[in-house]
């Protein structure tokens, strides 16, 4: 019986082998009461140390299924096994709208794959390559060394006080008042959204945004049931008369923002822009929420203010940040620069639903960000995006026929294309093992569909002129040109 168990090398053998036992006891196989091989038996039989097997009784006997009587044995427990009657549930009756809704907005579920092989424009994640992992690993260590047991415990639904007491200095070097303001850290963008929405909307509410706009975004503005109004975006941004005009026109429970690098047109508002857009929303009296993505890549020209610090010590500017498109996704560490009193309500939010993020996370982070070593990464890191950038866009402009090219800098740039369908142009082009994220994902009504978006962060050089060509190429065949 037991000389027929199969070792191999992908787990420990007191592991394969209390597993294998405990296998046998729940199948019926071994009988309660039933004596085990002794250590030294068993070890010969399978060619293991004795060592390994007593360990292996040792965690079957801390599970309950065998017992060990001193100078007699191991014998196995008499573990009641029956098998009811197969009772089924048809779960996809049983899913809820907003399981079902979640489902069909999962673009990583339903648009096209990525397969081995293909050069692939989706992806506007940092280029791992560029990690100083040596550097994350000392943080690892340092904090370990110093509060080990500490972050590893529960920790605290604000968050990690020396974290929040860094990025409350670093928000106020952006130009940010922080005076009556408060840091909750969440699990990057996606929650900190989630949780603004949650506490400030409700079903049916309006609320404004850029058109295009990140996509993540309108799945969490759908899933909350909100009435999403579109505002276009050019060269220069926001169309603020049109603003106005849906300002005049409906009431909106608040707005949602992104003023640096948008995504996904790549779009940084400037200055004027972001002041008079903040007017106009003021004298509406509608709230905005601010996404500071990829702030940190500014490539060129001075530093742009966020909104949150033109309104000096209001507070009607809700700030949310993240590192996780320039360094560490991975750890997804966001925070939610906001009104003391509003932080108090999403931090009970935030407490109920999954009571903090990571303290051993949050606590390496802040190491490393105090060590320096995010700013030496951030210089490199620069250096490399920006000259992608440049050779993306110049290869754009070379080989994609189109109507506009948008991006000022960042991980990607947006195509408009001359009377060009991107989902037939895409399904052309993977068959060529090239594939890019289609625009209208990013709209919240049905334009879009002559658009793309193509991110280069994670892709040489040579495969962004070779990608470039073969999407040029296919654009030619389906009636476009330069």
């Amino acid at each position: 019986m037991f000389s027929n168990m199969k070792i191999t090398d992908n787990k420990f053998v007191y592991i394969q082998l209390k597993d294998y036992i405990k296998s046998m006891i729940l199948k019926g196989l071994l009988r309660a009461d039933e004596k085990l091989p002794s250590s030294r038996e068993m070890a010969s039989m399978l060619n293991v140390s004795r060592n390994t097997v007593m360990y292996a009784y040792e965690f079957l006997q801390d599970e309950g299924f065998v017992y060990i009587k001193k100078g007699k044995g191991t014998f196995v427990s008499d573990i009641k096994v029956s098998v009811e009657e197969k009772w089924n549930i048809d779960w996809e009756d049983e899913i809820n709208s907003y399981g079902k809704l979640s489902e069909k907005l999962d673009i990583i579920k339903h648009e096209t794959k990525w397969q081995k092989g293909m050069i692939s424009f989706k992806s506007i994640a940092p280029d791992e390559k560029l990690f100083n992992i040596e550097e994350f690993k000392k943080s690892f260590l340092n904090r370990m060394s110093l509060e080990g047991e500490k972050v590893l415990n529960y920790g605290y639904a604000k968050g990690y006080k020396y974290l929040i007491e860094y990025l409350l200095k670093y928000m106020e070097n952006k130009g940010v008042d922080i005076e009556g303001k408060d840091i909750l850290i969440t699990n990057g963008f996606t929650e900190g959204f989630d949780l603004v929405l949650t506490c400030l909307t409700n079903k049916g509410d309006n609320i404004l945004c850029e058109n295009p706009t990140h996509n993540t975004a309108i799945k969490i503005m759908k899933l909350h049931g909100l009435n999403i109004k579109g505002v276009q975006i050019g060269k220069k941004g926001v169309d603020l008369q049109e603003l106005e005009k849906k300002l005049k026109r409906d009431k909106y429970k608040i707005s949602y923002f992104i003023p640096s690098y948008h995504n996904p047109t790549g779009i940084v508002m400037s200055p004027e822009n972001r002041a008079k857009l903040y007017n106009v929303l003021k004298n509406y009296n509608v709230p905005i929420i601010e996404d500071g993505f990829n702030e940190e890549l500014r490539y060129s020209g001075t530093h742009v203010l966020p909104i949150a610090a033109l309104s000096g010590k209001g507070n009607s500017v809700i700030y949310i940040g993240s590192f996780s498109k320039v360094l560490f996704p991975g750890i997804r560490i966001g925070w939610i620069l906001s009104d003391k009193v509003l932080t108090g309500y999403l931090e009970s939010i935030k407490r109920a639903r999954n009571i903090h993020t990571s303290s051993l996370d949050q606590a390496v982070f802040y190491d490393y960000l105090k060590s320096g070593s995010f700013h030496k990464y951030i210089r490199k890191a620069r250096k490399i995006y920006r000259e992608k950038y440049e050779f993306a866009l110049e290869c754009a402009q070379k080989y994609i026929p189109s109507r506009e090219i948008l991006g000022e800098g960042g991980m990607h740039i947006f195509i408009k294309l001359k009377n060009i369908d991107s989902r037939q142009l895409l399904e052309k082009c993977c068959e060529r093992k090239v594939i890019f994220t289609p625009g209208d994902i990013f709209y919240v009504d049905d334009r879009g569909r002559d658009t793309l978006r193509l991110g280069f962060s994670r892709v040489s050089e040579d495969n962004i002129e070779r990608g470039f060509k073969i999407i040029g190429e296919e654009i030619e065949k389906l009636g476009g040109t330069i």
